[in-house]
């Protein structure tokens, strides 16, 4: 199993798409019941979350936050007391310089928070941020940290998907072998503040369309770019096997807040209707599963799908007619992913690439469905 560990709730920096719109959010009634009085800090035994890890022999830990970074002890602690087979991180990238090589050396993945080039990442994140995550990432390769190094970009309008993709994987400052995006949609109460319907049509599903064609272009060349969106459908496709929530968010990957209990997804913070365990006296093998409503059951993308958002799903932010909109977005990568098959089973076949270029470390925190 997956467990997102949420380390802290704090953060160093103050995001558009975060910060800014939870400060927006406050007070806001979302028909859910949460716990206000959640510490900022772990306040477990670090020795119950070892229990715990201990009763999975294939027990993933995912530093997070907040910013887990801004508690490099106590993630130095954990690495070194709880028997995980890996550990990953998703940081924000800006104290990468501080965590010592031989624990950085130690994590399987690191999704690092860039949104794609300098003016795109500072102006969400602000102004000075791309450099300084640039330079960590640089930092952590020169330290040895030899496993996968993910972009890890939220997007929203007015960014050009196909623009920030091509230039994170190949550009001057620092290419990263791997990319993921989280479409912001549907989290907040701010769809008519938003241009997301105009900025879909125009650009982001236009852009997906671009960057698939881009992306088989380059396997002709002999390389499958570790695109994520596009890995795991297409992975899927080829298999031909359906998958449930993609994240694996209620049934193959869950979160640990900061006071020991079990949640379904880091996002679901504080929802006690969804309280499902505790470190203290759980097990990690036969937690409850939650899975998405009804309607996403009815869809005919379903079975790649997955649902896409769990917690989108219970809160309900966006009317259902604006929502659809999200669900057009994923209708479109699936089906431009579903016509290059063809293509995709034509190289396999004659040996340009392999299948096995399509594998990859589920549940890693990589949302498939952005």
């Amino acid at each position: 199993m997956f467990f997102h560990l949420i380390i802290t709730t704090d953060c160093n920096l103050r995001c558009k798409y975060c910060y800014e719109e939870a400060v927006r959010d406050i007070g806001v009634d979302v028909g859910v019941s949460f716990d206000y009085d959640l510490p900022s800090e772990i306040s477990y035994d670090v020795n119950d979350l070892a229990r715990f890890c201990s009763l999975d022999p294939d027990c993933s830990l995912i530093f997070y936050g907040g910013e887990p970074l801004l508690q490099i002890d106590r993630i130095k602690q954990i690495m070194d007391r709880v028997p995980a087979k890996r550990f990953l991180i998703q940081t924000n990238g800006t104290l990468l310089h501080e965590l010592d090589a031989n624990y950085i050396r130690r994590l399987h993945t690191i999704a690092v928070s860039v949104d794609g080039r300098e003016s795109t990442t500072d102006f969400f994140r602000g102004a000075g941020t791309f450099k300084k995550v640039i330079m960590n990432v640089r930092h952590v390769v020169k330290q040895g940290f030899g496993g996968e190094l993910i972009a890890r970009m939220t997007v929203m309008e007015p960014v050009d998907i196909y623009e920030e993709v091509r230039w994170l994987l190949d550009n001057d400052e620092f290419s990263f072998p791997s990319v993921h995006w989280q479409l912001n949609a549907g989290f907040w109460n701010d769809f008519e503040r938003r241009d997301f319907e105009r900025w879909v049509e125009d650009s982001y599903n236009p852009g997906i369309r671009r960057l698939v064609r881009f992306w088989v272009d380059q396997m002709k060349k002999g390389k499958v770019l570790r695109i994520y969106p596009f890995l795991g459908i297409a992975k899927s496709l080829l298999e031909g096997k359906p998958s449930k929530l993609r994240c694996g968010a209620g049934w193959a990957n869950y979160a640990i807040q900061t006071d020991g209990r079990i949640i379904p997804c880091p996002s679901m913070w504080g929802m006690r209707e969804f309280y499902l365990g505790d470190i203290r006296n759980s097990s990690p093998i036969g937690l409850p599963e939650v899975f998405v409503g009804d309607r996403c059951h009815d869809c005919h993308i379903y079975r790649w799908c997955g649902g896409r958002c769990l917690y989108a799903n219970v809160l309900k932010r966006w009317s259902w007619s604006s929502y659809r909109l999200v669900c057009k977005t994923v209708e479109n990568l699936v089906n431009s992913l579903r016509r290059t098959l063809p293509q995709i089973r034509g190289l396999i076949k004659s040996g340009v690439v392999k299948y096995e270029d399509f594998q990859f470390l589920e549940f890693n925190g990589c949302e498939i469905i952005p």
